[in-house]
């Protein structure tokens, strides 16, 4: 499975993807916040940070743009396009300058983060997910990655379960599936 700094930077990309793209969600159409809605929208998609309290429009816009690309990752590697995901995450790679770097957290051992050409909110966590994505595309957890099966959902997720059996982005996308099963058999018996 993925370390730990791979597991959160993935679980951004799947915040940044659910909450900055157009779609559909649990079953109803999905408009993504746009304009003065953008900034709140990604400091909430963000992890917590005691010092960011604001999102800067700009940076609001770049990792508006990033989701929109990393939407095309996890949809190319859902249909079995890897080849094209691997391009799409090469080419954030490349736009963003991730690097990886060494570094250490008080109290605890090094590990390694990446780093984007500069270290600004937006080109920072932009290269961080890209290369989290890489690291995912580029090995055997390429699967791992996935967009919800849910009838009229189309928001995406990392499979983190044993057995590589997740198919839905959230419970409400699994309960609403196993409801509409249910309600079809007592249908087909009555």
């Amino acid at each position: 499975m993925f370390d730990g700094h791979v597991a959160t930077l993935l679980d951004v990309a799947v915040s940044l993807v659910n909450v900055l793209t157009d779609g559909s969600r649990q079953g109803r159409p999905y408009t993504a916040p746009h304009g003065d809605q953008l900034p709140q929208a990604v400091h909430d998609a963000l992890p917590p940070a005691p010092d960011r309290t604001t999102v800067e429009q700009v940076h609001a816009a770049y990792l508006a743009h990033t989701a929109q690309q990393m939407r095309a990752v996890f949809d190319a590697v859902d249909s079995g396009r890897t080849d094209q995901a691997a391009e799409l995450v090469n080419v954030l790679l490349r736009t963003t300058g991730a690097r990886p770097q060494l570094d250490r957290i008080d109290g605890e051992p090094w590990q390694v983060h990446f780093h984007g050409a500069d270290d600004t909110l937006s080109v920072g966590w932009s290269a961080g997910c890209a290369t989290a994505l890489a690291l995912a595309v580029g090995s055997d957890l390429a699967g791992r990655l996935g967009v919800c099966t849910a009838p009229q959902c189309d928001r995406v997720y990392v499979d983190n379960s044993r057995n590589a059996v997740r198919h839905f982005c959230s419970n409400a996308c699994r309960s609403r599936v196993k409801a509409a099963a249910f309600r079809a058999r007592k249908t087909s018996q009555g």
